[in-house]
């Protein structure tokens, strides 16, 4: 799994060997990582709690997660995954782009089921829990997609499809009661989702208040009370924590050097970099690097 892409979604993912867009990440947290930094993406999710404990937010609204828990990420939503205090959660990650489910031609089932869903124009439920009436059978469809590819039978992709439409008419036929409203008015959501794929693309760059402000079409103090209201921070506080995040995932990923590493993160300056990352983890990027061993959930 590459945990730099995996952070980075808004970049172009590889798809996996069978060459069918329907991809599957386990993940545990803190083994893996300590925090998934908030991003969204294009794409449907499935966050599938097998395990454990952990928090997911999704457009700011947060849901402390427990194993058997479904969380749904339509796409274009803001999120976030995180440890739950000293708990640890064991997940599996589920992406797919809905119009693997389209049509070239006209179609009903698109016009009036999912083209709603892929536009935003229609939410589903976020958390799936075992007390919901269609709890079962929701999570046999994604048990069963599963099975399936563990042996990658003839046709494969067809039944997958099949259990990815069934999925989706299981949301439509059990949708009363649980769907929440938006958390945060449309555009001031657009406009923070404008921002994190700016420093999603251009973090590892010399980054500026007044680049970014210029970049998303506000002035530097609207953008400098946009962000501190949104985020709850300071952008300034904001881009070195995705940045040390970033540079986290490569001191456990890659063998390149802390100088390098560094670098590539937007820290120009190396005796800043050790002294920040050291506030954030507790010891210096060398010692991460040596000493990071979590047990795993038993």
């Amino acid at each position: 799994m590459n945990i730099i892409q995996y952070e980075n979604y808004q970049e172009r993912r590889e798809q996996d060997s069978s060459g069918f867009p329907y991809l599957t990440y386990p993940c545990t947290i803190p083994l893996d990582f300590n925090k998934v930094p908030l991003h969204w993406h294009d794409e449907m999710e499935f966050i599938y709690i097998k395990k454990g404990t952990g928090l997911v937010s999704v457009d700011f609204v947060p849901y402390q997660v427990h194993g058997g828990d479904i969380v749904v990420v339509c796409p274009g939503k803001l999120h976030t995954i995180e440890k739950w205090k000293q708990e640890s959660m064991e997940y599996e990650n589920i992406i797919f782009n809905l119009n693997l489910l389209g049509s070239r031609q006209p179609d009903i089932c698109w016009d009036t089921y999912l083209s709603p869903i892929s536009s935003g124009r229609k939410n589903l439920p976020v958390l799936i829990t075992e007390s919901l009436p269609c709890y079962q059978e929701i999570a046999s469809c994604l048990d069963q997609i599963d099975q399936i590819r563990e042996t990658f039978p003839q046709g494969y992709e067809l039944l997958i499809k099949g259990k990815l439409f069934q999925l989706f008419f299981l949301f439509w036929s059990h949708e009363s009661g649980t769907f929440a409203p938006p958390s945060r008015p449309p555009k001031e959501l657009e406009r923070t989702r404008q921002i994190l794929k700016y420093v999603e693309q251009h973090y590892s760059d010399p980054l500026s208040i007044q680049e970014i402000s210029g970049a998303c079409g506000m002035s530097q103090s609207h953008f400098m009370k946009f962000f501190k209201k949104t985020m709850e921070m300071p952008f300034t506080a904001y881009l070195n924590d995705y940045r040390l995040t970033m540079a986290s995932r490569l001191l456990l990923s890659s063998e390149d050097s802390v100088l390098t590493i560094a670098a590539e993160t937007g820290f120009n300056n190396l005796s800043y970099f050790n002294r920040i990352f050291k506030e954030k983890f507790g010891m210096t990027p060398r010692e991460f690097r040596r000493h990071m061993d979590i047990p795993p959930i038993v």
